[in-house]
């Protein structure tokens, strides 16, 4: 952050690109998940593997509920306040957001296939602790149903590890499954994809679409390496290419930090 910072940057975060719409040559119309749009002469997709999205649990009709009293991450404490909630998994992220609701909501039950945990035994221990107080519930077992309606939850259907059937009365379900890695819309804008990865030619690492660049892990091509190392590779002869796009009518003059009065100016290291 601090070496990005003299090229004054602007940030886009906690949002995600769905559409990327080719409307000039080159021009892009980038849309986010927010409503958010912005007009590109190029696009650069350094997204990794992919973006890791949480493990939805297996049950039925669950869809409804999402975003509204199923969550998969917790986003303001205080949106929990006073209210019946269910978390489910046996990790660190249930663990800890079971501690940490606890004094918040009416009541927290934690809901796992068995009684033993992958979290830490220090958060494992103050639940336990919670459970025998009486200030929460620990129930085994697994999420078969839920019911509510509208969107909003009212009781979810549990059958125990010894086959018995009930039900826990919630206002919010919080499932910890995990993440998975997955490509997301990336894999619908338009470029080559080869097993989820995009191919790009290794002069200036462009994809099939002139103006859209793929550098980093998400890319393929003979001889790959995922190296951060590479990475930065990617990125600088990527630069040289870009340069181009976003001013066709300039000369680009290579410069070293070493050796460039004005770079070492722009850096404040001069």
């Amino acid at each position: 952050m601090k070496q990005i910072k003299p090229f004054g940057p602007t940030f886009h975060l906690g949002e995600m690109i769905e559409t990327v719409e080719k409307i000039g040559d080159p021009l892009f119309r980038v849309t986010t998940d927010r409503g958010k749009v912005f007009e590109t002469k190029l696009v650069v997709i350094a997204a990794g593997g992919g973006s890791f999205q949480p493990k939805r649990p297996p049950i039925a009709g669950i869809e409804p509920y999402e975003g509204k009293s199923v969550f998969y991450a917790v986003r303001r404490m205080e949106d929990f306040r006073g209210k019946n909630l269910l978390i489910v998994g046996g990790g660190d992220s249930a663990l800890d957001w079971t501690l940490n609701l606890h004094p918040l909501a009416k009541r927290v039950t934690l809901l796992h296939r068995r009684d033993e945990f992958r979290a830490a035994p220090d958060s494992v221990n103050k639940m336990r602790a919670l459970v025998a107080s009486g200030a929460m519930d620990l129930k085994l077992g697994q999420v078969t149903a839920l019911e509510g309606g509208d969107g909003m939850l009212t009781a979810a259907a549990v059958k125990g590890t010894d086959g018995s059937a009930s039900k826990v009365a919630c206002d919010a379900l919080l499932p910890f499954f995990g993440l998975t890695m997955k490509l997301g819309p990336v894999a619908n804008w338009g470029v080559n994809l080869e097993d989820d990865l995009i191919p790009v030619e290794t002069a200036s690492f462009e994809t099939n679409v002139p103006g859209i660049f793929a550098i980093g892990d998400i890319n393929t091509y003979p001889g790959k390496l995922k190296l951060i190392l590479c990475g930065f590779h990617e990125g600088a002869l990527m630069a040289q290419k870009a340069f181009h796009y976003v001013f066709p009518e300039k000369r680009l003059v290579f410069q070293y930090t070493t050796s460039s009065t004005n770079l070492q100016k722009k850096l404040g290291v001069a």
